[in-house]
């Protein structure tokens, strides 16, 4: 695999100085706005207080962050201007409502947004969650498939990283149905693992995948936990099969748990994580007293934070170090007085 000079530098911005992904999620809408909604008895949260902790989650997390991602509703109109220039700013595409059918979950874009005003507004990569089960009806993997290698289409065109995160789902006849933005307990692990070999294909152009564990977060033993060598095989599995950098995402565990996640994550090539809840979420509890949640996330939030930083440290490839770039790892090309000859920008 060979990265393009703007797909490159987005992978830098992402990433800290050695090439490890520490990032942090701020995108989250549902799982933000029920609960604000749910405190003031109201059927929509008030623009001002979902807006407002997005960018306290900017401004006291992102010291811990090589990037953070944000959404076009809430977090880039309140909180850019908090953000550092030295950071990563990585840009939500895909709209938190989807269609529920009988078959299966359909998602679709932000409205009003595309992959074109990220890169106008001067992102340095795209984000885009498909919810995807491999049993689901035809017309339904039809439409995320095209969901998916749309995106990735207009990412090559715009040359801006593709990073896509992908969640299994319960199906309407799953005992575990719900449209709330929590993992399936009851998930099974070659569903996942199906799911990235599907995405793994060059046709949809996918740079950096986002996963999921493909066990449940509370049956995660942690690398040395008792069972924990069946654990890592699955891991190991979905590393094989991203076949390009990765990062794991939390999901809604718990701290203790994110972290056994990430040992598992880790021995199996991961770059980092991106992640939200299982950093912030014990500070959300407090809402509405801003100064109890800017104190948690200041104290305990970071604390975690710069936990994981050391585990990541330690343990984790860095991206530009994947098999995937062959040899001499990932590099700019082409390296000579050919390059504004050949780089073709935006395409037709």
């Amino acid at each position: 695999m060979q990265l393009t000079p703007g797909k490159l530098w987005g992978m830098r911005r992402m990433a800290d100085a050695a090439g490890r992904f520490k990032m942090t999620a701020v995108d989250q809408r549902p799982p933000i706005k029920g609960p604000i909604a749910r405190h003031y008895g109201l059927p929509e949260a008030p623009w001002e207080d979902v807006a407002g902790f997005k960018a306290l989650l900017i401004e006291t997390l992102q010291p811990e962050s090589s990037a953070l991602l944000l959404d076009p509703h809430y977090a880039i109109p309140r909180g850019i201007g908090l953000l550092s220039p030295s950071k990563g700013l990585i840009v939500t595409l895909e709209d938190s409502l989807f269609t529920e059918t009988a078959e299966g979950r359909m998602s679709a874009e932000i409205d009003d947004w595309s992959v074109e005003k990220i890169k106008r507004m001067g992102g340095d990569a795209v984000k885009v969650l498909a919810w995807y089960r491999p049993d689901a009806g035809a017309r339904v993997l039809a439409h995320q498939r095209d969901f998916v290698a749309r995106i990735g289409a207009a990412c090559a065109r715009y040359d801006l990283p593709f990073l896509f995160e992908l969640l299994v789902y319960p199906l309407a006849a799953d005992a575990e149905q719900t449209r709330d933005y929590v993992e399936m307990k009851s998930k099974r692990a070659d569903h996942v693992l199906q799911s990235v070999a599907e995405f793994a294909r060059a046709d949809y152009g996918v740079d950096v995948f986002k996963l999921e564990s493909p066990v449940a977060a509370a049956a995660v033993p942690g690398v040395g936990g008792e069972g924990w060598q069946e654990v890592q095989t699955l891991f190991d599995e979905m590393g094989r099969l991203a076949g390009r950098p990765w990062v794991m995402l939390s999901a809604g565990a718990g701290k203790a748990e994110f972290r056994a996640i990430l040992t598992h994550a880790y021995r199996a090539g991961a770059a980092g994580y991106l992640a939200g809840r299982a950093i912030w979420l014990d500070a959300f509890g407090r809402f509405p007293d801003w100064p109890a949640m800017r104190a948690a996330l200041e104290g305990e939030a970071c604390a975690y934070m710069r936990e994981l930083n050391a585990l990541t440290d330690a343990e984790a490839r860095p991206w530009h170090a994947h098999p995937c770039w062959g040899g001499d790892g990932a590099a700019f090309h082409p390296a000579d007085a050919s390059f504004r000859h050949v780089y073709q920008g935006f395409s037709a």
